[in-house]
């Protein structure tokens, strides 16, 4: 059977400081992040299944990001559990919606994060071959299944 990779593009704006750094990213500061997730598996060979000829339905591989990753970080701010303790945001309007980690919520470590949420979600059948998460338009992490077996 012929294995295909499938990838979906996602963007969103998460804020973040981190923790106890040495440089200005120790300040509260936003990115516009842009994911690519990939997944692989073979096509569905059903002509009875509306889905025949796909690995995954673009939509559903979306609903599974959007449940697992951007509904809950969208123009959220994400800390680690001792930055978040050193804030008094408890009552400010302006942290309503905030993401606690623990731990230092780097771009490389928001990639281990994601792969792992999403793999959870994917149908049995497929499994995620990677995400690769830009900070910045120059600046990236990648995550692959295979150097994480």
């Amino acid at each position: 059977m012929t294995k295909i990779r499938v990838t979906k593009e996602f963007n969103f704006e998460i804020a973040h400081a981190l923790w106890n750094y040495d440089g200005p990213c120790a300040n509260i500061h936003g990115h516009s992040y842009k994911m690519f997730v990939t997944v692989m598996g073979t096509p569905i060979e059903d002509e009875n299944n509306p889905k025949n000829g796909m690995v995954i339905d673009f939509g559903d591989l979306k609903k599974i990001v959007n449940n697992e990753i951007i509904h809950t970080l969208d123009h959220a701010i994400i800390l680690k559990k001792d930055a978040a303790e050193s804030l008094n945001y408890m009552n400010n309007p302006m942290f309503k919606k905030q993401y606690i980690t623990n731990y230092q919520p780097t771009c490389e470590n928001l990639v281990s994060d994601f792969a792992e949420k999403i793999m959870k979600k994917l149908p049995e059948r497929l499994t995620l071959h990677s995400i690769k998460l830009h900070e910045t338009g120059t600046s990236f992490a990648e995550w692959y299944a295979e150097d994480n077996l």
